[in-house]
């Protein structure tokens, strides 16, 4: 489909595979930071986060060649609970952050939080934050661009949701994990309820991702949003 798009590395993966990280770049992509181990950041203290954040900054920038700037939490953990994590990622050079995502969810979220692009001032200055877009239905904030809601909800409803976020005058934001592209990716033993979205329909990934594709035109967030 000739998109560009933006790539959230761990550095755990970058440190295993930097000749997959550079050819990334090469091709043109975006390399953003994931973290390192992939743990939620409210379960963490500040100086782990650091900690783990700078390791995962030096091993995806080893790997591609140069510093990433933007960085997404691991299951969107950036919570009302954990919005020190922001200063630091200034801190440590960061320029933006999509880890916000304005819905209800038992692991993540900041309902009340802006849906579209907004600078947040932290006592290291101030940082771009990017949240997940949702479809505003009524009063409540309904999820479906990315990742299992992708998989899950009937096409009919993703067709609605996506025209409905079509309406705003801000850019949508999708996501997908690389092994929701593979249907056989290795099983592994999860809590029963993260396994019913984890393994749910990942045969739909490529097709659905091939029509939003074919339907919108998308592109890496730093140029989307202009940040660099």
């Amino acid at each position: 489909h000739q998109t560009s798009a933006t790539f959230f590395v761990l550095g755990e993966v970058a440190h295993r595979h930097p000749a997959l990280i550079a050819e990334l770049a090469a091709m043109g992509h975006e390399i953003g930071c994931h973290s390192d181990r992939h743990r939620f950041v409210y379960k963490q203290t500040p100086a782990e986060f650091r900690d783990d954040l700078r390791r995962a900054r030096d091993r995806v920038g080893d790997a591609a060649g140069f510093a990433p700037t933007g960085y997404r939490a691991p299951y969107f953990s950036i919570r009302k609970d954990s919005l020190w994590a922001l200063e630091i990622l200034v801190d440590e050079g960061f320029h933006y952050d999509s880890s916000v995502f304005p819905v209800h969810n038992d692991r993540y979220g900041i309902p009340d939080a802006p849906t579209e692009a907004h600078d947040i001032d932290t006592p290291a200055g101030p940082v771009r934050e990017i949240p997940l877009t949702p479809a505003k239905v009524g009063r409540f904030n309904l999820p479906f661009s990315g990742g299992a809601y992708l998989r899950i909800l009937p096409w009919a409803v993703q067709r609605l949701a996506w025209a409905v976020a079509d309406r705003s005058e801000h850019p949508t934001i999708a996501y997908i994990h690389p092994w929701e592209l593979d249907p056989e990716h290795p099983r592994i033993a999860l809590r029963r309820r993260v396994a019913a979205t984890h393994y749910a329909r990942l045969r739909l990934t490529e097709p659905r991702l091939n029509r939003l594709l074919r339907r919108y035109r998308f592109g890496r967030l730093d140029d989307v949003f202009a940040l660099r």
